[in-house]
């Protein structure tokens, strides 16, 4: 690499560490602890790219892009923060920062995006309206700092005020219909309606058009279109077609495979202009704790005695599977708002209300009977750890992955960890395989097969 970088940060071991592997890169380096020093030096133009914390002694550091790009517009800026929540990533979009990375970041992927910065030019002017201000955690559409959440947030951000279509795919629960919502609240078309459709509404060309004229230029969200028939299918197709310049923007979520044979290929490639898929809830562990503490507080809101985890009940949470995802866990978290005895929830009540699924699956036994009985068997059991209760909604949901599960990873370990084979052995289609073993967050292993 060469050229320039001027680095900002409060953190004197993140300023030296940058300088030494920027140095050793190539660049030469100027770091500085303050902010008003880094707008000295962008004034006076040194630097060829910026990498900048947000949280400044003396300032904001998203704030200050405006000025930057005042007085260097082609001066490609990199945000680092340690805040990394969606409207983090979402403040840097909207100030057409060059990229932003979360602390703690990893550094050859700093250093990747360092080599393609001082390579770009900025191609567009900063808008001239204020930054959003930061809002409470408890105010956020979707909470996690997990990398894939991370992830997740910065694409968001970039697809956020584009005319393309989203489809955004993942498990059921795994909360599909907040990132379209956010979608829409946080652009430039959040002053429109947000309207969820269905099929009924395609049923007609007056229903149609109705749709479309009262969602105007906001947002259309046809959940679930995977569940839409082939005629609903062709009468989405065609009112795609008649959309203008003015239309709305169409966002949709799916749990299924799309690729799927009996959904229309061309109505696919129609929706899926961008493709955000949501990771299962096993896959962001460490989320565990922040979400459980956000849908606690949200209950209490609601009315309902104010509880916390004890450290042991949230290691216990962090070992269950969660095949109910997100909303399994909102449902968990409110119930046991409801039911504990006591301010801090203990494991008991935790394993209590979860019905200990996975320790039953473990221990179960087939029988004479064969699997159907011993599944009911266990189905029947958690209904009774409930007593006169109902579980918690979303059952088909968290059962099915409980029995494909091991399916799918005793195939995948007679086969040798061999997706090919593993799918013709369970007779899927392989594209559905690998949707399942994303949704699953099952991780395959190439290996020889020791028989």
């Amino acid at each position: 690499m060469d050229g320039t970088v001027l680095v900002a940060d409060d953190d004197r071991t993140i300023r030296t560490v940058l300088t030494q592997a920027l140095t050793r890169a190539g660049c030469r380096v100027h770091a500085t602890g303050s902010l008003v020093t880094l707008k000295h030096w962008v004034e006076e133009g040194r630097g060829d790219l910026v990498i900048s914390d947000v949280v400044m002694p003396d300032g904001n550091g998203l704030k200050a892009l405006p000025e930057i790009a005042r007085l260097r517009p082609n001066l490609p800026v990199i945000v680092i923060s340690a805040q990394n929540t969606i409207m983090t990533a979402i403040q840097a979009a909207e100030a057409e920062a060059f990229d932003y990375l979360p602390k703690p970041f990893d550094l050859p992927d700093l250093m990747k995006r360092v080599s393609t910065g001082l390579k770009a030019t900025r191609q567009r002017k900063l808008p001239q309206h204020e930054t959003l201000d930061e809002p409470a955690d408890q105010d956020l559409p979707l909470v996690g700092h997990s990398p894939e959440m991370q992830d997740l947030y910065r694409l968001v951000a970039r697809v956020m005020n584009t005319d393309l279509p989203v489809l955004i795919t993942g498990a059921s629960g795994t909360g599909k219909s907040l990132i379209a919502r956010a979608l829409h609240d946080y652009s430039d078309r959040r002053e429109w309606p947000f309207v969820i459709a269905g099929a009924h509404d395609l049923e007609t060309p007056e229903g149609a058009k109705a749709l479309i004229s009262k969602a105007g230029q906001g947002t259309l969200l046809f959940d679930e279109v995977s569940d839409l028939d082939v005629y609903a299918q062709a009468r989405l197709t065609r009112l795609l077609d008649r959309l203008g310049k003015s239309a709305p923007r169409i966002i949709t979520t799916s749990q299924k495979d799309l690729s799927d044979e009996e959904f229309r290929e061309d109505l696919f490639f129609r929706l899926a202009g961008v493709t955000i898929p949501v990771p299962p809830l096993q896959n962001r562990l460490e989320d565990i704790p922040e979400l459980a503490a956000h849908f606690l507080t949200a209950a209490a809101h609601e009315g309902q005695p104010r509880r916390q985890l004890s450290s042991h009940a949230v290691k216990c949470l962090r070992t269950y599977s969660w095949p109910g995802n997100i909303r399994q866990l909102e449902n968990t978290m409110h119930q046991l708002s409801v039911t504990a005895t006591e301010t801090e929830i203990t494991v008991g009540e935790i394993e209590a209300v979860l019905g200990s699924l996975q320790d039953t699956a473990r221990q179960m036994h087939y029988g004479s009977d064969g699997l159907s009985a011993a599944v009911a068997h266990h189905i029947n059991r958690y209904f009774d750890l409930h007593g006169q209760a109902l579980p918690p909604a979303g059952l088909y949901g968290r059962i099915l992955p409980e029995i494909e599960r091991p399916l799918i990873e005793i195939a995948l370990d007679a086969t040798g960890g061999n997706q090919a084979k593993c799918a013709d052995l369970l007779g899927l289609n392989r594209n559905t395989l690998r949707k399942k073993l994303t949704m699953l967050g099952i991780e395959v292993t190439r290996r020889r097969r020791l028989m």
